[in-house]
């Protein structure tokens, strides 16, 4: 059978089809890398809300346990946002005439909630409970960074699915003890200020850790 293309013409046929195939696949991996990006998942951006609360001054000056504003955290699948009486158990006598806490007190006044702007928002098809990796020993640290160094709150992690089954992977990593669940530092820097030993095989015993990615366990 005769040949149909010349050699140039097949070599140049074999170079657009690699070519092709490599712009596709950079292509592809423009979008993953996208999707990824902080522009997309917000990471480390702050977000405004209607009162300017720094978790800076409340838990890192101040030292408010987490626990204080967040009460169903160890009970329920939200944390839960304080209600304005949380708010004005401190502030009915601290800073009551500031201008920037208006907001506060005229939703303590008409009993209409604050509408705070969520930072840590998951897609509806997406199944998170706080109360399971509290007392599993997971601490607050891992998913919400050092809250304790944010003026404004931002999203300390991307909040992907790589993100979180990565530590759903390897959950021995971010186990601690008990009593710094909710302290908002990394627990190497935890353990050389407290002079505490930790040993995170045996902690991963104590709390029954295993690995789970099954789709189930967050897509329900």
């Amino acid at each position: 059978m005769p040949q149909l293309f010349s050699k140039s013409e097949d070599t140049v046929f074999r170079t657009s089809l690699v070519g092709i195939v490599l712009l596709l696949s950079a292509f592809v991996g423009m979008i993953m890398m996208l999707a990824r990006a902080p522009y997309v998942t917000q990471q480390d951006v702050s977000v405004e809300q209607l009162v300017p609360f720094s978790h800076r001054h409340h838990v890192g000056d101040i030292g408010l346990d987490c626990r204080y504003c967040h009460q169903t955290v160890e009970t329920s699948p939200r944390a839960g946002v304080p209600s304005t009486q949380v708010c004005m158990n401190c502030h009915r006598d601290l800073w009551n005439q500031a201008p920037m806490l208006a907001p506060v007190r005229d939703s303590f006044r008409t009993g209409q909630p604050l509408a705070w702007n969520r930072v840590h928002d998951l897609a509806d098809y997406v199944y998170f409970n706080h109360s399971i990796h509290i007392h599993k020993g997971i601490g607050c640290y891992s998913c919400h960074g050092d809250v304790s160094e944010m003026p404004l709150t931002r999203r300390a992690q991307p909040l992907t699915m790589q993100w979180c089954l990565d530590c759903h992977r390897n959950p021995e990593k971010h186990v601690r003890p008990k009593q710094f669940v909710f302290v908002t530092k990394p627990m190497t820097e935890i353990a050389q200020r407290e002079g505490v030993d930790f040993d995170r095989e045996q902690l991963t015993k104590e709390n029954k850790l295993q690995s789970k990615t099954n789709c189930t366990t967050c897509h329900r």
